[in-house]
């Protein structure tokens, strides 16, 4: 194992990469924004270096400041966390040739999954299910427009560079091709650098459920359950479960093996996560994305199975086994709520100064947090502000669990969605695990 790291990342990611470094006998680095430098992530590291204003371009997206950072303070390998750098091959490959250890897939891998299109056609090949739509870019609106006519409306528009649920639109018909084309074109440039677009099928009632996979040290690739994260306002995750309720031990396996066959194609080392729509009618399922990183979502899969991801994430960066049996199974079921920073009716921004701030606890409730009383959730960066988990022996005491915690959760100052989350758990349809990506655009729309 190497003796030191650096997150290149912020907030409550950051902390918890921390926290497994230090676990590990690591020396720790945390590097940070202006705006960040009262974080807890930033007191809790060994040493902190200043990155540069709130900017992202200037400090957590600046690649050649964090490899100075990495440089000045000896740092012997570099974690990404999620977002910002994390699926950037360019910067990998800097670290790398930099002599430092990287703590993720290869930049091969990275650009392997990194276009869209390019990574439909790749897992097409490997075998694993995909969407009926286009494997090349669509170059003009009424490319798109024949294209939605041989797969059937709706059809969705995709940005080639896209992820996180944005860049994209669904097309009812043909009249609104052009409009939409544009939009999501125009937007895919501004936003990723690269106006390319496909054309793919949509399904009106869907199920979002991807599988976390690991790649060894030795080129094995595992696959450690799933997670549904069907529960989604703008096509953005706020809350996951596993097992996911839509499955049977015949699809799980089905989706399983899928999934250790996405990561084989493309070599894959390390934490990665594959990415499938459910048609819950049907029981067929269809590759979505990779995402070559850590998830936001991971503490339900290392709660049900006794694990720490991010300590396997090092170990086989470091060229180690992964610290745990590979055959380890899941036991019970946990909640992931994303406890963000905007209003729980409209979800709108609602950053602020944090004067109260208390985290539920006891057996079952974990909360990996990047806020505390006294700190400030600026408009700078992401509305997350903390995850809160909880793990039980079966469903129903997980939801009761997770309402428990959320009336514990006390945070005052900025907006929170903890009333969201307490009007989900209550919610019939939720309740009921026979829901899907549009719950709550239908929670909404009473």
């Amino acid at each position: 194992m190497f003796d030191s790291l650096l997150v290149a990342n912020r907030g409550e990611i950051a902390r918890r990469v921390l926290r497994t470094a230090r676990d590990l006998g690591l020396r720790t680095i945390a590097v940070h924004s202006e705006v960040d430098a009262d974080l807890p992530f930033v007191r809790e590291a060994d040493e902190a270096v200043l990155l540069g204003p709130a900017d992202p371009a200037r400090s957590y997206r600046n690649a050649d400041a964090v490899l100075d950072a990495a440089r000045r303070t000896g740092a012997a390998a570099v974690h990404p966390g999620y977002g910002f750098l994390s699926e950037n091959a360019a910067f990998a490959r800097a670290v790398v040739d930099a002599g430092l250890v990287w703590v993720g897939p290869s930049p091969e891998a990275i650009t392997a999954m990194g276009d869209k299109i390019a990574a439909r056609n790749l897992m097409s090949d490997a075998g694993v299910p995909v969407a009926p739509g286009t494997t090349d870019p669509v170059t003009s609106a009424e490319a798109a427009r024949a294209a939605a006519d041989g797969i059937g409306y709706p059809v969705m528009i995709k940005a080639a560079a896209g992820g996180g649920g944005m860049g994209m639109t669904v097309v009812d018909g043909p009249d609104a091709m052009a409009a939409e084309y544009e939009k999501v074109t125009a937007f895919a440039g501004r936003l990723f650098g690269d106006p390319a677009v496909f054309v793919e099928r949509y399904f009106p009632r869907v199920r979002h459920v991807e599988v976390q996979i690991l790649g060894l040290a030795d080129g094995r690739v595992l696959a450690l359950g799933e997670r549904d994260c069907s529960v989604q306002r703008r096509n953005q995750k706020v809350a996951e479960e596993t097992p996911s309720p839509a499955l049977d031990e015949e699809l799980r396996d089905r989706m399983l093996a899928a999934a250790r066959r996405a990561g084989e194609a493309v070599d894959y080392r390390g934490a990665g996560t594959v990415e499938f729509l459910l048609d819950p009618a049907t029981r067929d399922f269809y590759f979505l994305e990779m995402n070559t990183r850590l998830q936001v979502e991971h503490p339900i899969t290392e709660a049900v199975l006794g694990i720490d991801l991010v300590a396997a994430q090092l170990r086989i960066a470091a060229g180690e086994d992964p610290g745990f049996d590979p055959d380890v199974r899941p036991q019970g079921h946990a909640v992931e709520l994303r406890i963000n920073a905007e209003d729980p009716k409209r979800f709108l921004p609602g950053p602020g100064a944090i004067t109260e701030w208390v985290e539920p606890s006891g057996a079952g409730v974990r909360v990996d947090s990047g806020y505390a009383a006294g700190t400030t959730v600026t408009p700078a960066y992401d509305s997350l502000m903390a995850k809160l988990v909880v793990h039980a022996a079966d469903r129903p005491a997980a939801l009761e669990l997770a309402r428990r915690a959320v009336r514990d959760f006390v945070i005052t100052g900025p907006k929170s969605n903890l009333a969201f989350h307490a009007e989900l758990l209550d919610n019939p349809e939720f309740v009921s695990g026979d829901y899907d990506t549009a719950l709550v655009a239908r929670m909404r729309a009473r």
